[in-house]
């Protein structure tokens, strides 16, 4: 189909909207609510075009033969302006962080003062992991599409009508008092800030401060392959090294890598996967290491509790460690130790906060949370030399490393469990059907004479989905983010899903590399089930690395 697109003969695809059909042609129209997943709402009308000389929005308009299309004009622009202006009034313009991409568009449709004052006078949201101001929000629906679409929770809707519309909880009630999984998808998908995380660096900055404390630091795995982004360095790009030495520099007494944790929890995991291979079930057994994962099961799928591991997430198993193993290795009391986790996720906030785990995780910053504590250090990050992690609870398998992807942790305890069952070892520890982006993986492998069937999905819906066949399956690893931790909603803002596979292919790219690429045969690991634990599932690794789930009420 040939149209006429800002005076030039173009061969476009008719099926395409006329947003789909600019981008392809590297033609920039500002839009605030368009998520290419998601149905097109065209609810903030900033993608105007003038389509055969009528102003329509380019995210849900698609085109005819011989089509003439403006993308720009003083009429298109004077109508964006209004928009914005209407959408968003009392925009504090100068005060929005670079982190939400409406700062750019408000400099791309060239608003400057705002000249409605806002009539809206909510009262924040402050909860255990997750912050509403729905004064900032604009009513884009992003985060209600997201919620309801990709991870099929449907926690949050629009309320009233007119000027009064809102998005909030059902029934107007708070996140805490309903089936929030406190994932953060909304969060990485508003525009605006209306929506952000519980911020912890006060505490940690306080902390750092204080002299008499020894304070810790504990990274996930997907920090190393994100953090960088911050620093305007190319998404995927591995910092480990410059991300250890920088947090040194803000204070930090030692530095430790939760890749140990994940060593840890892959012990714990495949020695429950290979007892219930031996006693017969219950099954599948399924994973337990994303907490928003944890919430979502006990809000709505409670009869699946005898089927969870019963491990603690990797954070949780190294922080219960820090304030015993490691104190008494060090002498050092565990009331005078803080442990601060560095987290991908901004459920891992909430979950710090569950009495059942008797948490050693005082406080959770997320990857953007460190970025902005070593921007107001002043620390030149690019430039930084490259350190190790500190050795006690510092060296860490490959196995590790890839937990910060959709599939990683399945492959990890696959590694393991294989080797452990069998007495033999993988020729091949890659397994490369568990690391595309699908959202549902599934394969099969022997243990112990039997053939074992295993799946993961990622995404609340993909979740849903794998749920309904459940019982095919032994084994099972749920992340409710898309694309697994890569694409928390603690890390950096992301407007396409390329950024995420490039984060995920640095993680797999560091686990190629690393000599020691088994759980069971880290060094650190072994030392503690000798010289601490006695072995996995036993009653001291129980006391200290597992724990129990609860019903929640789903309304």
């Amino acid at each position: 189909m040939k149209i006429i697109l800002d005076g030039k003969k173009v061969e476009v695809d008719g099926e395409k909207t006329i947003l789909e059909i600019c981008r392809g042609q590297n033609i920039k129209i500002p839009t605030l609510c368009y998520h290419k997943n998601l149905f097109p709402e065209a609810r903030c009308r900033l993608c105007l075009v003038e389509l055969d000389g009528k102003l329509v929005t380019a995210c849900s308009t698609k085109v005819k033969e011989n089509s003439k299309i403006i993308t720009s004009s003083k009429r298109i622009l004077k109508a964006r302006r209004r928009n914005m202006e209407l959408m968003n009034p009392g925009a504090d313009i100068g005060g929005l962080s670079d982190d939400f991409e409406a700062r750019e568009i408000y400099e791309q449709v060239g608003l400057g003062n705002v000249r409605f004052k806002s009539i809206k006078n909510y009262l924040s949201e402050l909860g255990a992991a997750l912050v509403r101001d729905n004064n900032k929000c604009i009513n884009c629906g992003r985060c209600v599409q997201v919620c309801e679409k990709i991870q099929a929770i449907s926690a949050i809707d629009f309320a009233s009508r007119a000027h009064d519309e809102h998005v909030t909880p059902y029934n107007e009630k708070h996140l805490s008092e309903i089936a929030c999984i406190k994932c953060g998808q909304c969060l990485i998908n508003c525009p605006v800030g209306a929506i952000s995380e519980r911020s912890h660096l006060k505490e940690v900055v306080k902390a750092l401060n204080n002299p008499r404390k020894h304070v810790v630091a504990q990274t996930a795995p997907s920090i190393r392959a994100a953090l960088g982004e911050l620093f305007d360095m190319e998404p995927g790009t591995l910092v480990t090294g410059k991300m250890v030495t920088a947090l040194r520099k803000c204070g930090f007494d030692k530095v430790f890598d939760v890749d140990l944790g994940a060593d840890i929890t892959i012990m714990e995991e495949s020695a429950e996967l290979l007892k219930r291979i031996e006693k017969g079930g219950p099954f599948p057994m399924i994973t337990t290491c994303c907490p928003a994962w944890i919430l979502m099961m006990e809000h709505f799928y409670p009869k699946l509790i005898p089927n969870m591991s019963t491990c603690k997430s990797p954070h949780e198993m190294l922080g219960m460690l820090i304030k015993t193993y490691y104190a008494e290795k060090a002498g050092i009391k565990p009331k005078d130790i803080v442990v601060v986790s560095v987290m991908p996720c901004v459920a891992k906030k909430f979950e710090s906060t569950r009495p059942e785990l008797n948490t050693e995780v005082d406080y959770v910053l997320t990857t953007r949370e460190l970025g902005r504590l070593i921007k107001q250090k002043k620390i030149d990050f690019v430039n930084l030399e490259e350190q190790d992690f500190d050795p006690t609870l510092g060296i860490a398998s490959g196995a590790g490393d890839i937990f910060g992807n959709a599939g990683g942790v399945m492959e990890a305890a696959l590694r393991t469990g294989y080797e452990v069952a069998t007495g033999k070892r993988l020729k091949k520890v890659e397994f490369d059907n568990l690391r595309d982006f699908a959202g549902i993986k599934t394969g099969s492998v022997k243990l112990g004479g039997k053939t074992i069937k295993y799946a993961c999905a990622n995404g609340g819906a993909n979740i849903r989905k794998l749920l309904e066949s459940k019982d095919k399956y032994h084994f099972i690893e749920m992340m409710v983010c898309p694309g697994g931790c890569v694409g928390g909603g603690g890390q950096p803002i992301y407007f396409d899903e390329d950024v995420l596979k490039l984060r995920s292919k640095a993680l797999y790219e560091q686990d190629s590399k690393k000599e020691l690429r088994r759980s069971h045969e880290n060094p650190i690991v072994k030392e503690i089930y000798k010289k601490y634990l006695g072995k996995p599932l036993s009653k001291k690794a129980e006391k200290l690395l597992h724990t129990k789930y609860q019903r929640r009420e789903r309304f």
